[in-house]
């Protein structure tokens, strides 16, 4: 019979999937405590949890989820083996992953296992492609500045006639013979 600090734990694991809008499982071995204690402070910042939770109870969470199908459980359920962690990205998808992955680079640790990034299962290869992604400032910026070409050409080839005009007229001043 479960107990109730197993079931407080597969609701909480069940809350935080339902708002998350990506997560991936992770195996976290080789982290010291220390380094696993960064990596969530620095996750934080950035709107985004990592939670170690038995994999019993994980799976119980990712029954629960309405976003999963049959196909998709079986696949998370085959990589939910040895110790593993959940890497949930609550506000920005890509904000977590970059810091995660940059804590990759420095520490070798922890292994991404499998994900489910919009409605799809991702990879260790799609959390990389993921990761090497601009921020979303970076994009609106490009995204700004791309809407804003056309515009300011257009400007600038209506305001070339009315240029023209006036350096004609005021060459012509120019020339005019004094009374």
């Amino acid at each position: 019979m479960p107990t109730q600090q197993k079931i407080d734990q597969v609701k909480n694991l069940t809350d935080k999937l339902a708002k998350a809008k990506a997560f991936f499982l992770a195996d976290y071995r080789g982290l010291s405590h220390q380094q696993l204690e960064s990596l969530k402070k620095s996750l934080k910042k950035v709107q985004g949890e990592f939670v170690v939770a038995k994999n019993t109870l994980l799976k119980l969470a990712l029954k629960k989820n309405e976003a999963m199908n049959n196909e998709t459980m079986l696949q998370f359920e085959t990589e939910l083996k040895n110790p593993t962690a959940a890497l949930f990205a609550y506000e920005d998808e890509i904000a977590p992953i970059k810091a995660v992955s940059d804590f990759m680079k420095a520490h070798q640790l922890p292994k991404i296992k499998i994900g489910f990034f919009s409605g799809k299962i991702a990879t260790d290869s799609d959390f990389k492609k993921l990761a090497s992604l601009p921020s979303k400032e970076v994009l609106y910026a490009t995204l700004a500045v791309r809407l804003k070409g056309p515009i300011y050409g257009l400007h600038n080839a209506m305001r070339w006639n009315l240029v023209r005009l006036v350096v004609a007229l005021d060459n012509v001043k120019g020339k005019k013979p004094a009374n």
